[in-house]
């Protein structure tokens, strides 16, 4: 059999020994570029704490040494101030740094453990997530400094937010029904856990050596909280996403009304 010569430039299959086409593999699946709307609540939540930081320096505060009466001024937590009625600083103080070396390890972070969860929780869970654990990193810190009668010292930062989103990962990722392989997923919750054991024994270590000064009960209180909001929502990841966003609705809505007690039992112990 005699065979017609391939015309140049033109790509044909191969063929067999029989004179017949070979039928070539597919080519494999292009991976496709991630998207800026791939984790929408992260960003917004990195973008309002850059978007604070430049507005603190733009307006004459030190983006290395800010003195504590302009991390009071910008909305950083205080005891005397909150036992005072400005209980909105437990919220605004989330996104309040002490310095451009502070809100970068934080943005960090947040955004790893963002990209992460973000698709377990969505983009109204990941930013409920972090205002919540944040809070209830703040209410416990505010306990501390009342039983230890500090009302000068100031609190600021994410990281009770992150050691939040951290808590609540090692929940979710212990459910074995996740469209991720097994290995994946231990994986990824070993590595949070590592990453949540480490900073809190840093955090501690600086109880004995003092070189710098951190908020041990603001990132126990949001890694517990964190913990404790992930244990409704397992059960409900895989039963549908209405199922899911309605337990998330009702977990979120009972852990902001258990803070809003915590809180009042805070004010009424420190009148007492």
């Amino acid at each position: 059999m005699s065979s017609s010569p391939q015309p140049e430039g033109e790509l044909l299959p191969p063929i067999d020994p029989q004179g017949a086409y070979v039928a070539e593999p597919p080519p494999p699946p292009r991976r496709k570029p991630r998207s800026i709307l791939a984790a929408p609540g992260t960003y917004v939540l990195v973008g309002i704490n850059c978007a604070v930081f430049l507005w603190m320096v733009l307006h004459g505060v030190s983006p290395s040494d800010p003195t504590v009466e302009q991390l009071r001024h910008f909305g950083a937590a205080n005891a005397r101030l909150i036992l005072q009625g400005q209980w909105y600083r437990l919220i605004t103080a989330t996104f309040v740094h002490v310095g451009l070396i502070h809100i970068a390890t934080n943005m960090w972070c947040l955004w790893n453990l963002g990209l992460l969860g973000e698709p377990l929780l969505g983009r109204w869970g990941m930013i409920a997530v972090y205002i919540l654990t944040g809070v209830a990193g703040n209410l416990l810190s505010l306990l501390v400094n009342i039983l230890l009668h500090d009302y000068v010292s100031v609190g600021a930062g994410a990281s009770g937010a992150v050691f939040g989103i951290a808590g609540i990962l090692i929940v979710l990722l212990s459910n074995k029904k996740l469209p991720i392989p097994g290995f994946e997923l231990d994986r990824l919750r070993r590595s949070v856990i590592q990453f949540a054991g480490l900073n809190l024994i840093i955090g501690l270590a600086t109880v004995v050596l003092p070189v710098i000064r951190i908020d041990n009960s603001a990132h126990v209180g949001g890694f517990l909280s964190g913990l404790a909001l992930g244990v409704p929502l397992v059960p409900k990841m895989t039963s549908g996403r209405v199922r899911y966003l309605n337990r998330q609705k009702l977990t979120f809505a009972a852990a902001a009304l258990l803070l809003s007690l915590f809180g009042y039992w805070i004010a009424q112990l420190q009148i007492r």
